[in-house]
């Protein structure tokens, strides 16, 4: 079985990656072009650790990258852009409840952090306007709260409908896309996971090494792509019902 990856700094084709643990069980995304010295933050939403994570990689933050207005992954975007002068990129779609925006851009868009290149995905069904921001050379995705490991997003705003087909855009990316979701909810997706796919031996496997990752307070994300198609129900889900129904299984899943 594929391994998860996770690591305090991942760094491939010149880009790093951090999680960065806000809040109660948040991650905003630390990025760092290495050529260039360029950084972003992906969903910022508390200042005290972002700005200290941003100090002790040199003090520059150039971007940040939002995916949706949830108060809990824009919440310390103002503060940190006035603080470090950072350019703040969002869905246009959803400008007008996002923090202003200086960048505002949709399906197809591309964003660069210096030399790194990424692509903007829409990928509504957790909200309206969510985003995702791919990065096709790393390769990783930056998908908020529509993909977590081994879950996904609640439907807030949009269909299942909707999210079934971000999910199935975002499941035809290269299987050894990194994906950096929003939260770090692993252990509780694996759960009930176990309980849709009992005899999932690739899930059983995961779910071992999860449960020591977490024990060890380590952040179980990012993680391959190829690996949630392994293991996450909602993923492997062939249609809209089928898919309808999980979500209503584990909103209620105690």
């Amino acid at each position: 079985m594929e391994r998860a990856c996770p690591a305090r700094w991942r760094q491939i084709m010149g880009l790093s990656i951090r999680p960065v643990p806000i809040l109660t069980d948040n991650y905003a995304w630390f990025l760092r072009d290495e050529d260039s010295g360029a950084t972003a933050l992906v969903d910022p939403a508390e200042e005290a650790p972002l700005v200290t994570a941003v100090e002790e990689a040199g003090g520059r933050l150039d971007q940040i990258f939002l995916t949706h207005h949830h108060a809990d992954h824009v919440a310390a975007t103002d503060a940190l852009r006035k603080r470090f002068g950072a350019i703040v990129t969002g869905a246009a779609a959803d400008a007008y409840r996002l923090p202003m925006l200086d960048q505002a851009v949709a399906e197809g868009d591309d964003i660069a952090l210096g030399g790194a290149i990424g692509t903007v995905m829409e990928t509504p069904g957790h909200t309206r306007g969510h985003i995702a921001f791919h990065f096709p050379l790393v390769p990783a995705l930056f998908c908020g709260d529509t993909l977590f490991s081994l879950g996904c997003g609640r439907l807030f705003e949009g269909s299942a409908e909707e999210m079934f087909h971000s999910l199935r855009r975002i499941a035809a990316l290269p299987d050894a896309t990194l994906i950096c979701c929003g939260h770090e909810y692993t252990l509780s997706n694996a759960r009930f996971a176990q309980e849709v796919e009992p005899e999932n031996a690739a899930l059983h496997a995961r779910v071992a090494e999860i449960d020591i990752l977490r024990a060890e307070a380590r952040p179980t994300v990012p993680v391959r792509l190829g690996l949630e198609k392994q293991t996450n129900p909602f993923l492997r889900a062939p249609d809209v019902a089928t898919f309808a129904r999980l979500r209503r299984e584990k909103d209620a899943f105690r």
